[in-house]
């Protein structure tokens, strides 16, 4: 228990033999309870989870559970994706009325002993929802790889426009605490289950009306090696931002300014990409006509539009 509120901890695990163990050893005595969940893991990750929490009870549906009392060990019969194990622990936690609920790699680049930076402000009522920052500080991402930090700051941007929180940095952190009402409010069993759960669960917290807190934290990297490949998932994740950005604009904004203001600048600017590719066919069909003309005036009025909702957001949402 830390300053009189009950602390889980969520720890997903796909194939992190000889990293676990030594995660779980190293989490501070005022966690109350760990949830490790094995996402199907292939090498010998279950039996080092296994070691943590001897005593079985009943399985739920589609996965093997094992608790000491301290430690429960759940493990998926089927590979889900990081966002699953993470979405599995929370439910966990949910039904077990933990008032904080932290989630750690169980790869070892999360240092335990700063979890009380992230536990702060949502035992101060602060916020709901805290996550780590690797970005901010320059002094802190140094270590971060160039393509890794590219993409990083990429995806910064495109979450800050699907979720509405403009001041978050580095939403693919996965170190996080959330507060046990936080974990009521959203919608956990719709929760993504591939990488970019990290970038879903902000835009479904800004519609559930949560706050949100970054916390300084290094970039660290060591022997382990990460199963994300980014030509998959940078796609993959965009396309999920995208999707859930008009559900977060029919959800809080549908006859809001601001609301409007996006849907018709997003209009305008693909009535304006329309009008130019058939501007361009006319210019190769040697016909005349004002589509360019058009076009340009479309894609003007299509950048205004989304301006001007980007406007409304930040001042809606600061």
């Amino acid at each position: 228990m830390y300053e009189g509120h009950t602390i889980g901890v969520v720890v997903p695990a796909y194939n992190e033999e000889g990293f676990v163990g030594d995660v779980l050893d190293s989490l501070p005595d005022f966690v109350d309870r760990v949830y490790v969940v094995d996402d199907a893991s292939t090498d010998g990750t279950w039996d080092e989870i296994r070691a943590h929490a001897a005593i079985e009870r009943a399985p739920r549906a589609g996965e093997s559970d094992d608790t000491d009392g301290d430690v429960v060990a759940i493990r998926h019969e089927m590979n889900r994706g990081a966002g699953a194990a993470i979405k599995t622990g929370y439910l966990a936690a949910r039904e077990d009325g933990t008032d904080v609920t932290v989630t750690i790699d169980a790869d070892g680049q999360m240092d335990p002993d700063i979890m009380t930076r992230f536990l702060d402000p949502i035992v101060a009522g602060d916020a709901e929802y805290a996550k780590g920052d690797r970005l901010s500080n320059s002094d802190f991402r140094h270590e971060m790889p160039r393509f890794r930090l590219l993409g990083n700051w990429m995806l910064t941007g495109l979450t800050r426009i699907a979720s509405g929180y403009w001041d978050v940095t580095d939403p693919q952190n996965g170190y996080t605490a959330i507060s046990l009402s936080a974990l009521e409010a959203i919608d956990l069993e719709g929760m993504y289950e591939y990488y970019g759960y990290c970038n879903d669960i902000l835009v479904k917290l800004n519609v559930a009306g949560m706050r949100v807190a970054d916390v300084d934290m290094p970039a660290t990297y060591g022997d382990e090696e990460s199963s994300i490949r980014y030509g998959d998932y940078i796609p993959k994740v965009s396309f999920m931002l995208l999707r859930n950005f008009f559900w977060r604009l029919g959800s809080r904004y549908r006859t809001h300014p601001l609301g409007i203001a996006y849907i018709f600048g997003v209009v305008s600017g693909l009535t304006g990409i329309a009008l130019g590719f058939r501007a361009l066919g006319s210019t190769l069909t040697g016909t005349k006509n004002d589509d360019a003309q058009k076009s340009l005036t479309s894609l003007v009025i299509g950048v205004v539009g989304i301006l001007v909702g980007v406007l409304l957001d930040r001042r809606e949402n600061t």
